[in-house]
């Protein structure tokens, strides 16, 4: 399957926030998207990392690729640009310039995994 058609299926965010901030929110979104993008991005990256770490101990990803790169390389990747993480018939997108990750067609397995430890590094996982 190529990117082009993973990113036409079913997807799920993996985000710093429980849920979907709804347009008509009175809270300051932006505003505070832009402080921890300024203040907090490479916390958050960390988490991020962490996640993609810990989900390469059960399976092989792929970047770029490359099968299981090391985990310097995969760090370095996703400090410094936009990145691609393959695992099967799934990618998880991971931008630079987001609090959130995109999943896109995890198989039930995969999905009860990527939950599982997202909560241990304080992230959620949620439908759009």
């Amino acid at each position: 399957m190529n990117l082009d058609e993973i990113m036409e299926k079913p997807y799920w965010i993996i985000d710093i926030l429980p849920k979907q901030v709804p347009g008509n929110s009175p809270g300051q979104y932006f505003k505070i998207e832009k402080y921890w993008l300024e203040n907090q991005r490479a916390e958050i990256r960390q988490k991020q990392f962490n996640l993609i770490l810990k989900l390469n101990c059960y399976m092989d990803i792929s970047i770029d690729d490359e099968i299981n790169p090391s985990p310097e390389e995969i760090r370095n990747t996703m400090k410094d640009a936009d990145v691609s993480i393959r695992i099967g018939n799934a990618m998880i997108l991971s931008e630079k310039d987001d609090t959130y990750m995109t999943v896109y067609n995890p198989d039930k397995p995969l999905l009860e995994m990527i939950r599982k430890i997202a909560s241990g590094e304080g992230l959620f996982v949620w439908k759009p």
